[in-house]
């Protein structure tokens, strides 16, 4: 079977790295600081990944201005303390050298914040392989599909058929199935937790370790 895809987009957040530990730091900081009541574990699980407004407007049923105030602590303590708190999956490594190997071209989108995904990106050494690293604004305007297209655009892709995304999350299908780009969903991270979940969105396949990916992504 002949090479699938020109470029591959992964996820940040479960997808390359285990950033559980400083993420929920900074949660339980800033719980703490604005004195709301604290949360399970599972509950506070959720928190990985989504926009950090979206994650406390679910779990405290928080609208309008706060929401914003609540996310500058929030962000401000992760970028001093938390930020590399993370662990590399492993194996995901293997899976960008072989993708370059091939000729097929790496890049991120994540919702972390623009500078916070290039700062942890580089310090886990990931701009050995891309330079393409596209993360969120700060007033979480931008959607997932949108900063996946921007990706697809730096990786000089113009048919989006020629493009795939990897993620953990509905919030990464859901924007893949947007832009028109195919999907894998890995079943490591915080999101997916079986094939099946996979499998409520349109995909490619499921991921259940980090080898996996890049077969999915070169046919076979």
């Amino acid at each position: 079977m002949g090479q699938r895809f020109k470029a591959a987009v992964f996820d940040l957040d479960g997808t390359l790295l285990d950033t559980s530990e400083g993420v929920l730091a900074s949660v339980r900081y800033t719980i703490d600081r604005f004195g709301f009541p604290t949360l399970g574990e599972s509950q506070l699980k959720n928190f990985i990944g989504p926009p950090i407004q979206n994650s406390f407007a679910i779990a405290y049923g928080l609208k309008g201005e706060i929401l914003q105030e609540i996310a500058s602590v929030f962000r401000d303590r992760y970028k001093k303390f938390d930020l590399l708190k993370a662990v590399p999956y492993e194996g995901i490594y293997d899976v960008f050298q072989k993708l370059v190997e091939k000729g097929i071209q790496p890049a991120i989108a994540t919702y972390k914040r623009q500078d916070y995904a290039t700062e942890i990106l580089t310090h886990f050494g990931f701009d050995k392989y891309t330079d393409i690293m596209y993360g969120g604004d700060h007033e979480n305007k931008m959607k997932k599909n949108d900063i996946i297209r921007n990706a697809v655009r730096a990786a000089g892709v113009a048919d989006l058929n020629d493009a795939v995304m990897i993620g953990d999350s509905d919030n990464d299908a859901i924007g893949a199935e947007m832009l028109g780009v195919r999907f894998i969903g890995v079943t490591y991270g915080f999101g997916f937790r079986t094939e099946a979940d996979v499998n409520k969105f349109p995909n490619i396949g499921a991921a259940k370790k980090t080898e996996d990916i890049a077969g999915l992504i070169m046919g076979g």
